[in-house]
């Protein structure tokens, strides 16, 4: 470190003699301009690809809850369809047992 700043030093002492490009004290802050510019671009890139990955994700998530939702209807139905057919045909061997007993009693 102690190297740099008297590199710095030596070269902002000699740029008064020889034309050279802008001093290094002009180039360090677009230096850093530079670099702030491109960390700050990767983050909104992160940024932007984190919520479209969220937005498909929850696209998903949305389209798995319908499916859900749609088995569970049908189940549902299937499950009452099927509890009417066990009703019925309970009450057909209930109706069976009363007309054989009426039958054998009378």
């Amino acid at each position: 470190m102690l190297l740099w700043v008297f590199f710095l030093v030596i070269l902002t002492l000699s740029s008064g003699s020889h034309s050279s490009p802008p001093s290094l004290p002009i180039r360090i802050p677009r230096y850093a301009d530079a670099i702030f510019t491109n960390s700050y671009r990767k983050v909104l890139g992160q940024l932007s690809a984190r919520k479209l990955l969220q937005d498909i994700m929850s696209r998903h998530q949305g389209e798995r809850n319908r499916e859900q939702g749609a088995k569970v209807r049908l189940g549902r139905q299937v499950d009452s369809l099927w509890a009417s057919q066990k009703l019925m045909a309970l009450e057909n061997i209930l109706a069976s047992l009363l007309q054989k007993r009426r039958n054998s009693q009378g």
